[in-house]
């Protein structure tokens, strides 16, 4: 029977989404085509031999449209005769070029892949690719949700709310995400799926000596009058600490049977076990990774208590504490490495990202089990499970 392993994971560090950030002279293409091309460097491989390329973009337009992981492909230098396409399942988009990968290998349609994920927050502002649409929900739709959907901030404070979570441990997650991250980059963790770029050695948006009090300063970031008014149990906790960042980087891993990486002297790092996506409520948005989790588990045989390590995407404190109460997960085991909101949320590049802070984690800890899970807008996520080899 076919499988599909990960024998190389690599990432650039993520740099602050902004003007003056490290990555911000970086063009999206040349940013993919870093990792594409050191993915297939590391591990010698001739890149004639890949089947295809599958790369996640959330903002699609701009310098970052027109299926860019084919232009990141060739500025790579992989021969034009390999194909690349673009997927978009918002902030999931790369974790599902996964999916899509490792499926395509173990189905035979590809004996090798390549995945991964990109985006310049800092060169192609989140929601351009909206601009100038008058209506994007169009009629059917209104019709079914009247009152309207809402931006993703107040979706997280909904979840803060129903799950009883307080701005206390919102905001000493959020430290605790920063702790760690720091730590991790203190202990040279990060060193193995690192490949530098632009003079950037280390992810840039870690803080370093926050505090409770300074963090217990700052304001609401999504507090209106309007919202206020339609949602009165929200108790407005949700800050820019508590949140992830907006970020530039790139991810990329390289996907075969573990047929092809004996033929080709290759150890993988681990084996994508069981895949599972889910849809969940699109007000509250970001609760998918409850239902997913629990389907990937039940298809794969597992029991919560067999995984040694899960990655769960830190878009907001909120959703990784109320995943963490729905599930009964053991948050020591969450995100070991800091997540999203010390590291960074490059949207098209995180699915891919935490696939590599996560194999790279369990390689380095003996980790058998790993689970990944992310949300994504419209109330959807992805789930994943690996095994260590």
């Amino acid at each position: 029977m076919r499988d599909a392993v990960i024998v190389e994971a690599v990432r650039t560090p993520i740099g602050k989404g902004k003007a003056n950030g490290a990555l911000h002279g970086t063009h999206p293409v040349d940013l993919f085509a870093h990792s594409l091309g050191e993915v297939v460097r590391r591990t010698g491989i001739d890149p004639e031999l890949i089947d295809d390329v599958i790369g996640g973009i959330v903002t699609a337009v701009g310098e970052q449209g027109s299926n860019l992981t084919r232009r990141a492909a060739l500025a790579a230098g992989y021969p034009e005769s390999v194909p690349a396409t673009t997927v978009d399942r918002q902030c999931g988009s790369s974790q599902q070029a996964i999916h899509f990968a490792a499926q395509g290998v173990i189905a035979g349609a590809y004996d090798i892949a390549v995945a991964g994920g990109v985006e310049s927050m800092s060169r192609v502002p989140m929601g351009a690719n909206m601009v100038g649409a008058e209506d994007v929900t169009g009629v059917a739709f209104a019709e079914r949700y009247p009152d309207g959907l809402v931006p993703q901030g107040i979706s997280a404070e909904l979840i803060a709310a129903r799950w009883n979570l307080s701005r206390t441990q919102l905001d000493e997650f959020s430290l605790s995400s920063h702790e760690k991250a720091a730590q991790a980059t203190k202990n040279g963790s990060f060193e193995s799926q690192l490949t530098p770029l632009a003079g950037l050695t280390a992810d840039e948006g870690i803080r370093v000596g926050s505090t409770s009090e300074t963090l217990a300063a700052l304001r609401p970031a999504y507090y209106s009058d309007a919202m206020a008014a339609r949602f009165p149990e929200i108790g407005w906790q949700v800050t820019a600490a508590n949140a992830s960042q907006i970020n530039d980087g790139s991810s990329a891993v390289l996907i075969m049977t573990s047929e092809r990486a004996q033929q080709l002297g290759l150890r993988p790092l681990a084996r994508l076990h069981t895949f599972a996506v889910a849809g969940d409520d699109p007000l509250l948005m970001l609760t998918a990774v409850i239902p997913a989790t629990r389907k990937v588990l039940r298809r794969s045989g597992l029991q919560l208590s067999d995984i040694d390590l899960f990655e769960v995407n830190e878009a907001f404190s909120s959703v990784v504490l109320a995943w963490a109460q729905d599930t009964g997960a053991d948050l020591s085991k969450v995100n070991v490495n800091g997540g999203a909101i010390a590291l960074g949320h490059p949207l098209g590049a995180s699915g891919s990202r935490l696939a590599t802070t996560l194999v790279h984690a369990m390689q380095e800890r003996g980790a058998r089990w790993g689970l990944q899970t992310m949300c994504e807008a419209g109330g959807l996520a992805n789930a994943t499970i690996y095994e260590r080899l």
